[in-house]
C-alpha cells in the first residue's frame, strides 16, 4: 500500500486535512448547536492524526535525507489548517518525495551513519516498524491526554 515514501506522506497529509475538517466542524457545531461533544470527538481525532502525520513526516525526512529546515516545514505544516497537502505538493514538485524506501546500503557518504543503518533495518522489517511507530504515537497521545491542555483542565472544561 505504501510502497514509496511519497504514497505514505500523501496519505497522512490528506488524513491531516480531513482531521482539520472534523475539528473545525466540531467547533462550528459547538458554537451553533451547543454540541460540545463534537469538539471533543473532532479534537481527539485531529490530535491523533496530527501525531501520526508528524511521525510519518519524520520517517520520510530520514529516508529522503531532508535538511532540518525541510523537515521542520513538513512537520510544521500540520499546525496550519489545510497546509499539509500544499506542502506535500510543493515537496513533490521539488523532488523531495521521489524515490523508494532506502532498504539497502548505497554508496552515498551519509549511509554509514547510525540512524541510516537503523532506518534500513526498520524498513526491512515493516511490521515491527509499524508496531513501534503505532506504539509511540499512542503513547504520546495518552501522555498528552493525561497532561491536559496548556491552560489546564479547568480552562479546557470551561471552553467545552
Amino acid at each position: 500500500m505504501f510502497r514509496t515514501p511519497r504514497a505514505l506522506f500523501r496519505a497522512l497529509a490528506l488524513a491531516e486535512m480531513v482531521s482539520w475538517t472534523l475539528l473545525i466542524g466540531g467547533m462550528i457545531l459547538r458554537a451553533t448547536a451547543d454540541l460540545r461533544i463534537a469538539v471533543t470527538i473532532g479534537g481527539a481525532i485531529h490530535g491523533f492524526v496530527f501525531l501520526a502525520y508528524a511521525t510519518t513526516a519524520l520517517l520520510v525526512a530520514l529516508n529522503q535525507r531532508w535538511s532540518l529546515g525541510t523537515s521542520a516545514l513538513a512537520v510544521g505544516a500540520a499546525v496550519v489548517p489545510y497546509a499539509t497537502l500544499p506542502t506535500e505538493i510543493a515537496l513533490d514538485r521539488r523532488g523531495k518525495l521521489a524515490g523508494a524506501w532506502r532498504r539497502e546500503v548505497s554508496d552515498h557518504p551519509r549511509d554509514s551513519r547510525w540512524h541510516d543503518r537503523a532506518l534500513r533495518w526498520t524498513l526491512r522489517h515493516p511490521v515491527q516498524l509499524g508496531a513501534v511507530l503505532a506504539f509511540l504515537v499512542v503513547a504520546a497521545y495518552v501522555v498528552l491526554l493525561v497532561v491536559g491542555p496548556p491552560g489546564g483542565r479547568d480552562e479546557a472544561l470551561a471552553l467545552l
